[in-house]
């Protein structure tokens, strides 16, 4: 796996914003409407973990466990009104949006936030960060997610519903934006459960961008 270039980044990471159903393949496959504005809700900073090839501990007495591939941005300055998203990002990472599926069910039928489904420790394992290429050129390539060598997910943010640009205006108006803040884009169609033992690898363009082994504790 290369690392030229390549900065972990956890350590500085203020906030970690979430895009839930952006894309439609994935809303369809959930049973859920497509949103007519983006869908955020947010994870702890606990939540966090790196990719770097060693285990990777989540709950196994909770219901299944799903993973959601997605593709993080990282915000490198302080949001200011009409600054494009290639003015904005400075990183780009792959993630798992690691989600207590049984539980967040649960949890949509009471009307409950999501918290407990998608806040728990580790549930945001990502990459090491590369330089954002810019949001044209990220669009040229595909990431993958492969599951004991086999492809799980694929996606490729031009199929997003919302844009990279209207995400970081979004997260701005409604919550804030600032450099260390990190977003988590959204997943494609393919997510499923994980299980003990499970290798994890997350690609982009082919190359394996950081990797991880299942423990269910």
């Amino acid at each position: 796996m290369a690392t030229t270039n390549n900065d972990s980044g956890i350590a500085s990471i203020r906030n970690v914003f979430c895009v839930g159903r952006n894309y439609g393949l994935h809303a369809a496959e959930m049973g859920n409407a497509v949103p007519e504005r983006p869908m955020l809700f947010s994870k702890p900073t606990h939540a966090l973990a790196a990719l770097d090839g060693g285990e990777i501990a989540l709950p196994g007495d909770r219901g299944e466990v799903h993973y959601e591939t997605e593709v993080v941005i990282r915000i490198g300055r302080k949001y200011e009104k009409g600054a494009s998203i290639d003015e904005l990002a400075d990183g780009v990472a792959l993630g798992i949006d690691f989600t207590l599926r049984d539980v967040q069910s649960e949890l949509k039928k009471k009307g409950y936030p999501w918290l407990a489904a998608k806040g728990f420790r580790r549930s945001a394992p990502i990459t090491p960060f590369r330089p954002f290429p810019g949001a044209a050129k990220l669009a040229e390539t595909d990431f993958a997610l492969l599951k004991n060598g086999t492809e799980a997910q694929r996606g490729n943010v031009k199929d997003m519903i919302f844009d990279l640009q209207t995400i970081a205006d979004f997260c701005a108006e409604h919550f804030g934006l600032d450099a260390g803040d990190v977003i988590f884009t959204g997943t494609p169609a393919g997510v499923g459960p994980i299980a003990d033992g499970d290798k994890l690898q997350l690609q982009f363009g082919g190359e394996t961008w950081g990797e991880g082994v299942i423990r269910l504790v």
